[in-house]
């Protein structure tokens, strides 16, 4: 049984306030979501995001449809929150976001996401694989939100 962690970091010349405020907007997680996993939010808008907050969405993965739901766990704004899945292909999801002002309007963006595959330990063979999607669809975000902040 495995708990398996994805981290990224990212750096943009904004104030902190600012960046957290783009995470904040659940809206913007479509824009930055590759388009071919028709990343929808299910959830009426608007979304106030709070701690207990449940959103849900909507998505293809490999083609095949999926429900996913989360909860905001922790709101901290503007330092941190942490979403949970309490509906999604995985055992786990447990993404926290923090933003750290490293010098005035410099910030730097952390991602940590941990999590479990199912059907553990079988499930921990396929790995491999999830691991490669996961790495696109975070690179992939990456580089769309240094574009949209720039």
């Amino acid at each position: 049984m495995a708990e398996h962690i994805l981290a990224r970091k990212l750096v943009l010349n904004l104030p902190r306030a600012k960046v957290f405020d783009f995470f904040a907007d659940a809206v913007n997680l479509e824009r930055i979501t590759p388009p071919e996993l028709n990343f929808h939010i299910a959830t009426a808008q608007p979304i106030d995001i709070r701690q207990g907050a449940l959103i849900d969405y909507r998505l293809k993965l490999r083609g095949l449809p999926l429900i996913w739901k989360t909860e905001i766990s922790v709101w901290n704004p503007p330092f941190e929150f942490v979403d949970r899945a309490l509906k999604s292909p995985y055992k786990q999801w447990i993404h926290r976001h923090t933003f750290t002002e490293i010098e005035e309007n410099k910030t730097l963006i952390e991602d940590e996401v941990r999590y479990r595959l199912p059907m553990e330990p079988l499930g921990d063979l396929a790995h491999f694989f999830v691991r490669r999607e996961l790495d696109y669809i975070f690179d992939f975000r990456q580089k769309t939100v240094a574009e949209i902040l720039r």
